[in-house]
């Protein structure tokens, strides 16, 4: 390290230090004030890692992919740099390395663990040259910042470009726009995905975002459909289909609100996992997670070690204890991960208290529109179960109008535009050991959460 990289790693440090002092996460600052210093800062520090670099991007599950692949490497012993509070931009990535870094700038790691946003992939993979780069979906997702999909998985096409030498892509074979990566000239695909006899052969949802075949544009058949455009696809005109994984899941089992259980197939053997998170699509982040570390040579029982051990990241399918209540804070961002969602919550057996909080600042995506692809329709139809719904946020009144024109009994409606006395009503109304729903978007989440932490309830997100 040359003294001007050391001087900027000493500032991102003293930064950090400041804005923890001032009770902020400090996630993405530290690193915009040391590429000021320095710019070929994050280049430097991301060469260190002895294993390399892993970068986790796509649309969902990016987060609790890298916390998974955090734990298969914690039990594999590796030092890991991570930028865990999933500040995933190239000022976050920055400051992910600084904290890693000793005061003289070594990352004395075994390994760098970076997620990435999908948008930022080309920039970040240029400068941290990545080892593998696990891809873990394609969906709609804040049209305003990215577009079209197409230009989504453009982005992470022209990230791939900058793999290491010998780099492998790790891609999601039941995602068509995901697995048509593995063509891209010098692409070393390695594949994941679902065999499991537990999926439906309907028709695609109105959250399917790749219906028409990714070469001719012909509608695909399926033979399977796990969820959304995720399964078994073949085009009838020119036969391009999903290709075979090589981790893959094929048996599932316990599949409910309180994790899932799964048959592990991988090149290196086989074997069952438990998860402690709740979802079909959390099974999708561990093929995910267990593919990168079969990417990075790491043995089965490491693998099936780190994933039984991970629990729920901050805001996403998290349970946490207010005295003698609990809250289940579940992120949303978009139809196909809301509906998910929805899925989740109604597998539980007991009556669902809902608290929705709704933010459109630019983290969020400023187009709320995509609240209508949402099937909230489902969620009115077991409203039996239901006890009430409070809408929050800067669009509480949007979710409203839409949960009233999904059938919803206005009755269980209610509108509370402050996050804070939305999340205090919403306790008072339920009875000790009872369960509070509560599904905010990006930015609404880390305010909910910051004043359930600032309480005492649970940790700060950057300390998790």
């Amino acid at each position: 390290m040359n003294l001007r990289s050391r001087l900027a790693v000493w500032v991102g440090k003293g930064v950090v230090t400041a804005t923890r002092m001032a009770g902020r996460g400090g996630t993405s600052l530290p690193g915009a004030v040391a590429r000021k210093v320095d710019p070929d800062l994050l280049r430097n520090l991301a060469a260190q890692p002895r294993e390399g670099v892993v970068a986790v991007t796509g649309t969902n599950g990016k987060t609790t992919t890298a916390k998974m692949l955090s734990s298969i490497f914690e039990a594999a012993g590796y030092g890991v740099a991570h930028n865990r509070a999933g500040a995933n931009l190239i000022a976050g990535l920055t400051t992910a390395f600084i904290q890693a870094a000793g005061w003289t700038g070594r990352v004395d790691r075994t390994v760098g663990l970076m997620e990435i946003d999908e948008a930022t992939m080309p920039r970040a993979c240029q400068e941290i040259r990545p080892r593998a780069v696990v891809v873990t979906n394609f969906f709609r997702d804040q049209l305003d910042r990215f577009g079209e999909l197409e230009h989504t998985v453009e982005l992470v096409a022209r990230g791939l470009d900058h793999l290491a030498a010998g780099g492998r892509a790790v891609l999601n074979a039941d995602d068509p726009n995901c697995a048509r990566l593995g063509a891209r000239k010098g692409v070393e695909a390695l594949y994941y995905g679902l065999e499991a006899d537990t999926a439906s052969l309907c028709a695609p949802s109105q959250t399917a975002d790749a219906r028409h075949c990714v070469q001719c544009g012909h509608p695909y058949d399926y033979s399977a459909l796990h969820y959304a455009h995720l399964g078994k696809y073949q085009c009838p005109q020119c036969g391009h289909r999903r290709p075979e994984p090589q981790v893959y899941a094929d048996r599932l089992w316990d599949v409910d609100a309180r994790g899932s259980s799964f048959h592990l197939v991988t090149p290196a053997g086989d074997c069952d996992v438990r998860l402690q998170i709740p979802g079909l699509y959390n099974v999708y982040n561990a093929l995910a997670a267990a593919a990168g570390a079969v990417a990075l040579g790491l043995p089965l029982s490491v693998i099936q070690k780190g994933l039984e051990a991970t629990t729920s990241q901050f805001g996403r399918m998290e349970r946490i204890a207010i005295g003698d209540r609990q809250v289940f804070m579940a992120l949303v961002k978009n139809p196909a991960g809301f509906d998910s969602v929805i899925q989740t919550v109604m597998q539980a057996e007991a009556r669902k208290n809902l608290v929705i909080a709704i933010n459109d600042q630019y983290a969020d995506g400023t187009d709320i529109s995509w609240l209508w692809d949402v099937d909230f329709e489902a969620l009115a139809g077991h409203q039996d179960e239901i006890n009430f719904v409070i809408c929050t946020g800067q669009r509480a009144e949007d979710m409203a109008v839409r949960l009233k024109y999904a059938g919803l009994d206005i009755a269980k409606l209610s509108i509370e535009k402050d996050p804070a006395l939305a999340v205090k009503q919403g306790l008072r109304y339920i009875q000790p050991g009872d369960l509070l729903y509560i599904l905010p978007t990006y930015t609404a989440m880390l305010q909910i959460r910051g004043l359930i932490a600032r309480q005492g309830h649970t940790k700060k997100y950057w300390e998790v």
